[in-house]
C-alpha cells in the first residue's frame, strides 16, 4: 500500500467509496475531523492521483442495459502496433464497458453491456468483427450477478 497513507486517509478513501456525494463537513464529521484538514488530505489524494475520479453508479437493468457478456479474445497475432490499434477500436465501442489485456489462452476480456442478444451480434458482425487481427473470440452471458463491487478494499 502507498506508504503516504495514514489510517485517517484511508478512513476519507472508505468513506468516499461509500458515498461520494458527501460534503467536506460530512464527510469530515465520518472521519472524525474538522473539515479543513478533510478537504486538504482530499485535495492531496486528488493530486497523487489516488482518487482518480467521481462517478454515479447507474442501474443497467433501469436502462435496458443488464444483457452483459464477456467476451474473451485471441488475436491472430500480436505486436506493439497491433495491441495500439485492437486497443484503439475497444476504446471507440461504446457497449465495451471494461478491456483487459490479459494472460493464458486469450489476449483480452471485454466486458460488454447491450440491450439483448441481437444488439450483441450487432456489436459482434459490425464492429468487432470488422477488427482484421481478431482471431477468435468467446462467449459467457451472465445469468445472475452475485457480488458487484465497485471500491479497492483498504
Amino acid at each position: 500500500m502507498n506508504e503516504t497513507l495514514d489510517r485517517t486517509d484511508i478512513a476519507i478513501l472508505r468513506t468516499l467509496q461509500k458515498n461520494a456525494k458527501l460534503t467536506t463537513k460530512e464527510l469530515a464529521e465520518a472521519v472524525h475531523l474538522t473539515s479543513t484538514p478533510v478537504f486538504e488530505r482530499q485535495k492531496r489524494l486528488e493530486r497523487q492521483g489516488i482518487i482518480r475520479g467521481y462517478i454515479a453508479v447507474l442501474d443497467a437493468a433501469k436502462l435496458d442495459r443488464a444483457f452483459i457478456v464477456f467476451c474473451s479474445v485471441k488475436l491472430s497475432r500480436m505486436n506493439h502496433d497491433i495491441a495500439l490499434d485492437f486497443n484503439r477500436r475497444i476504446a471507440e465501442i461504446p457497449e465495451v464497458t471494461e478491456c483487459y489485456n490479459i494472460s493464458g489462452d486469450y489476449d483480452y476480456l471485454l466486458k460488454i453491456n447491450v440491450r439483448d442478444m441481437a444488439q450483441y451480434q450487432q456489436i459482434l458482425l459490425e464492429k468487432l468483427g470488422t477488427i482484421e487481427s481478431l482471431g477468435s473470440l468467446k462467449s459467457s452471458f451472465v445469468m445472475g450477478e452475485v457480488k458487484h463491487e465497485y471500491g479497492i478494499c483498504l
